[in-house]
C-alpha cells in the first residue's frame, strides 16, 4: 500500500529558495512510493486549516517554510487530533527550531530526512490557548521577528532579524513580570524572557545542547534583567556567550508548567509570530506530543 504524504509548502519563505527544488522533492517521494498531495499557503493560518481539511487522510504530513510554517502545521496536527509523523524541511530566514534539531540544511537532504528517517517524540507548548514548538518571549530582539518585512527577509535573510533587533535597542525599557513555577517564585524587571525548548532562541541568543533536551518535558526559562552599569553588562554577555549562566542579572532555570502575570501591554512573540499581551498567562510543557521525522 502506497503512503499517502501531505505536503505544505509556504512558497514565500525563506528566499523563495523550496520552490526551486519542488519537482525534484516530489520525485523523491514517489522513489518511496509516497502519493503526495501539495498545497501552497497564501496567508497566515493557512496550514492549520489545510489538516483541518485533509490530514485525515495522510499517513505522513510534510511541510517546506520556516519556523512560523512549522507551528502552523504542529498546530494543525494538534488540534485535528492527529498522530501521524510530521516531517520538516526548513527553509525559512532562520530556522531557529530546525538548528535545533540539527535537520540538514541543505533543502534535498532534510527531504531525505523525511523520507528515511525515524519517528522522535518532541515536546510542544501551550502557551494560554496557542501552541509554540520552540520559543515564547519578550522584550529586546523579539519585535523583529514578526516586524521585518517579508521582502526584506528574502533579500537580506537571517541579516535582517539582526539589522531590525539592533533598531530596538534605544527603546528597550525592562519590563515587570512575575514567573510562578514548581521550583519557586521569580520575579523582577527584565529586559528580555524566554521561555524555550531550542538551543537557539531568534537566531541571536544560543542555549547550551547540554542543557535542552526536547523531550524531557521541561523548558528553559531564561531571564535578563537591565544592566546597571557597564560592568554588569559585561557579565551578561560573557555569560551568555559562554552559555554559563551564573550571573547575577541572568535568571536561569527549567520547568515543566508556568504561570505568568504581566502587563497586557507587553507583547510577546511565539515561534517568530505577535501575540497581544495579558494580564495572566498559564505556559505547559506537553510531553512527546509530537512525532517528527528525525
Amino acid at each position: 500500500m502506497h503512503e499517502r504524504v501531505l505536503l505544505i509548502m509556504n512558497p514565500c519563505s525563506g528566499q523563495k529558495r523550496a520552490k526551486r527544488y519542488l519537482a525534484d522533492i516530489l520525485e523523491l517521494f514517489r522513489a518511496y512510493d509516497f502519493v503526495t498531495t501539495v498545497m501552497m499557503t497564501k496567508a497566515r493560518g493557512d496550514a492549520v486549516d489545510i489538516i483541518r481539511e485533509h490530514g485525515k487522510d495522510a499517513h505522513r504530513i510534510v511541510c517546506i517554510g520556516g519556523d512560523g510554517t512549522f507551528n502552523e502545521t504542529v498546530r494543525g496536527v494538534l488540534e485535528a487530533g492527529l498522530t501521524v509523523p510530521i516531517g520538516y524541511i526548513p527553509a525559512g530566514s532562520t530556522n531557529d527550531f530546525a538548528n535545533s534539531l540539527k535537520l540538514p540544511k541543505n533543502i534535498m537532504d532534510a527531504a531525505r530526512r523525511v523520507c528515511d528517517g525515524t519517528p522522535q517524540p518532541v515536546d510542544v507548548g501551550k502557551f494560554g490557548d496557542r501552541y509554540f514548538t520552540y520559543v515564547a518571549s519578550f522584550g529586546a530582539f523579539t519585535k523583529a521577528s514578526y516586524s521585518t518585512p517579508q521582502n526584506v527577509k528574502n533579500a537580506l535573510g537571517h541579516l535582517a532579524y539582526i539589522l531590525e533587533g539592533i533598531k530596538d535597542i534605544p527603546s528597550i525599557r525592562p519590563l515587570a513580570v512575575r514567573f510562578e513555577t514548581p521550583q519557586g517564585v521569580v520575579e523582577g524587571k527584565y529586559i528580555f524572557g524566554a521561555v524555550s525548548n531550542s538551543t537557539s532562541v531568534g537566531g541571536v541568543l544560543t542555549l547550551s545542547p547540554e542543557v535542552v533536551d526536547m523531550n524531557d518535558g521541561v523548558f528553559e526559562l531564561l531571564l535578563i534583567k537591565s544592566p546597571a552599569n557597564a560592568i554588569e553588562l559585561n557579565e551578561i554577555v560573557l555569560a551568555l556567550t559562554r552559555q554559563k549562566y551564573d550571573c547575577s542579572a541572568i535568571t536561569f532555570l527549567a520547568a515543566s508548567n508556568i504561570e505568568i502575570t504581566a502587563s497586557p501591554d507587553m507583547d510577546w512573540t511565539l515561534d517568530g509570530e505577535w501575540m497581544p499581551g495579558s494580564n495572566h498567562f498559564h505556559v505547559e510543557n506537553l510531553k512527546s506530543a509530537i512525532r517528527l521525522m528525525m
